[in-house]
C-alpha cells in the first residue's frame, strides 16, 4: 500500500498533516516544526465517530503540543471518508433495529466490534510501519489510546502487536474481549464512568479485571457514557510521558 501525505495545516503549534495508505485514511498531528524521532501515540474514535472526532482532536493536540508527541488518527472500517461495504450497513441497520426494540446491546455491540477488529487491527500495523517510517516521527516507543468502541479494537490490537508499550482504554465491557484482554500485559489506564447507561458497570469492571498486565490503575468518574471528565487527559499526558518518556 502506498502511504501519502495529502495536506498539512499547523494550528497553536500543532502541526496536522492528513496521509492515506491504501484505503486508510488518516492524519498526523507533530509539534511545529518537528524534527527527528519522537514517542507516538495511535487514537481510536468511538462508534460513529471519525479520526477527527472531537474528543480524539481535543486529546491529540494537548498530547502534541504538551507532550511532545507524534499521534496518528485513522478511521476505523466502515468509518468517517471510508467507503462503506454492504455487510457493514447491513449489520448496523439490524443492531439498531434491534437494539429499538429492547434488546441487550452488550452482545450486539461486541458483534459490531468482532465484524470489525481483524481489518482495524492490520490498518493500525500498517499504519505504525508507515508512519514510523517518517523522520519527524522515527521508531520511537509507542502507546494507544481508546475508549468505547476505540477500546473495542484497541484491545485485539494490543493483543496482537508487541510494538505498542502503554494504552489508556476504557468505557465497554468485558463481553467479546476476555481472550484477547488476558494476553495484553502492557501498563493500562482505564477509564470507567459510574453512570453508564449503554456500559454495565459490572461488565466494565469485569473488563479491567480480564486485562492481563500487572501495571493497571482504574480511573472512576461519575457521569454517563460520554461524560468523561477533561482532567482525564492530564492523568492519560502524564501516564504517556511516565511510560513513553
Amino acid at each position: 500500500m502506498r502511504f501519502s501525505l495529502t495536506s498539512q495545516t499547523s494550528t497553536d503549534g500543532v502541526t496536522e498533516q492528513s496521509f492515506t495508505l491504501g484505503e486508510i485514511t488518516g492524519v498526523l498531528f507533530t509539534p511545529k516544526g518537528a524534527t527527528g524521532p519522537r514517542p507516538l501515540i495511535l487514537m481510536g474514535h468511538g462508534g460513529g465517530q471519525h479520526k477527527r472526532a472531537p474528543g480524539v482532536l481535543a486529546g491529540a493536540h494537548r498530547f502534541t503540543a504538551e507532550g511532545g508527541f507524534a499521534v496518528a488518527a485513522i478511521d476505523a472500517p466502515n468509518h468517517g471518508d471510508r467507503p462503506k461495504d454492504e455487510q457493514f450497513i447491513q449489520f448496523a441497520g439490524d443492531m439498531q433495529a434491534r437494539m429499538a426494540a429492547g434488546e441487550d446491546p452488550a452482545g450486539l455491540v461486541a458483534a459490531m466490534h468482532d465484524l470489525l477488529s481483524g481489518q482495524a487491527v492490520a490498518d493500525w500495523q500498517a499504519v505504525l510501519t508507515a508512519v514510523q517510517e517518517l523522520d519527524h516521527v522515527g521508531a520511537g516507543p509507542v502507546g494507544y489510546w481508546g475508549v468505547s468502541m476505540g477500546c473495542g479494537l484497541g484491545v485485539p490490537l494490543l493483543a496482537a502487536d508487541s510494538r505498542i508499550r502503554a494504552a489508556v482504554l476504557g468505557l465497554l465491557g468485558v463481553h467479546g474481549l476476555a481472550a484477547p484482554a488476558a494476553r495484553v500485559t502492557v501498563p493500562v489506564q482505564f477509564l470507567l464512568q459510574w453512570d453508564d447507561t449503554r456500559v454495565p458497570r459490572d461488565q466494565a469492571l469485569a473488563l479491567f479485571d480480564a486485562l492481563g498486565s500487572t501495571d493497571k490503575t482504574l480511573h472512576a468518574n461519575p457521569g454517563d457514557h460520554g461524560g468523561i471528565p477533561a482532567f482525564e487527559t492530564d492523568h492519560a499526558l502524564r501516564f504517556f510521558s511516565r511510560h513513553l518518556g
